[in-house]
Parts: structure tokens; C-alpha cells; sequence
């Protein structure tokens, strides 16, 4: 049996991180010492990596319980549930990535209509596209060249 400290530290998280947890009902604490410190078996520290992992994929609190429920319960589950999870985690991320790559073409533009010269910002493409809402025409540059 371990104490929360033991168990927060086999896992790599924080005691709070395990209070958290227990606070959302992904956890539970059965049994205390004699002294009242919270006792945690290897199958909570299976289970708190299983969170834990859930976790740093970026699944949702609620999902990371859809996927507990499941593997708790297996004969009542298939595996397309968990994998239906899955899927719309991996639906978000695709977007993201998406979304980050808009981002940085719009950048890489940016930063190539910019001289980047040391002279005045009077006249700076980044500035003056940022202020109109759009991105630098490739023809409008100031400074010297």
C-alpha cells in the first residue's frame, strides 16, 4: 500500500493532481492507515497512469472516464467505443494542426516581405499588415532594396 506522496511520486504527478482526481471521481480511496492517511493499492497506481496517459494525449476529463468505464467494465463495452474516443480526439488534434499550419504560412509570409533592416518602423510591412487586418503584398516593401 502506498501513501498518497508515494503513490504522486511513482506516477510522477502531484498529490493534488491525485486529490483532483478523486474530487472528479476518477479516483477513490478505499482504506486509511491508522494514523488517516489515505492507502493506495498498485491497481490505483495502475489507474492513475492510465489518467495520467489519458491525460498527456489531450483527452478530456470526461472522456478519460468513458475509457475508465470501458476498461473497468469490458464485457459490456466493445472496442469501438474506446476507439470512437479515439477517433474524436484525434478529429480535434488534426484540426489544430490544421490551424497551426495556417498560422505559420501566414508567419513565414510575414516575415519574408520584412527587410529587417534597422531603420525606421514608419514604414513596416508586418505593422502595416497587422493594422489592415491582412497579410504584406510580396511587392510592398520599404527600407532600402
Amino acid at each position: 500500500m502506498y501513501r498518497i506522496g508515494q503513490l504522486a511520486k511513482l506516477a510522477d504527478v502531484t498529490p493534488d493532481t491525485i486529490r483532483f482526481y478523486e474530487k472528479e471521481q476518477l479516483m477513490d480511496h478505499k482504506e486509511r492507515s491508522s494514523g488517516g492517511f489515505r492507502l493506495y493499492s498498485d491497481s490505483d497506481l495502475q489507474r492513475l497512469r492510465f489518467i495520467r496517459s489519458g491525460r498527456q494525449l489531450g483527452f478530456t476529463l470526461a472522456a478519460i472516464r468513458s475509457l475508465l468505464s470501458i476498461r473497468v467494465d469490458p464485457e459490456h463495452h466493445t472496442c469501438q467505443e474506446s476507439k470512437a474516443i479515439v477517433a474524436a480526439r484525434l478529429a480535434e488534434v488534426n484540426h489544430v494542426v490544421a490551424e497551426l499550419q495556417r498560422i505559420q504560412q501566414s508567419l513565414q509570409r510575414l516575415a519574408e516581405t520584412c527587410c529587417g533592416e534597422q531603420h525606421s518602423t514608419t514604414c513596416c510591412s508586418i505593422l502595416e499588415a497587422l493594422e489592415k487586418g491582412h497579410e504584406p503584398l510580396p511587392e510592398k516593401r520599404c527600407g532600402p532594396g
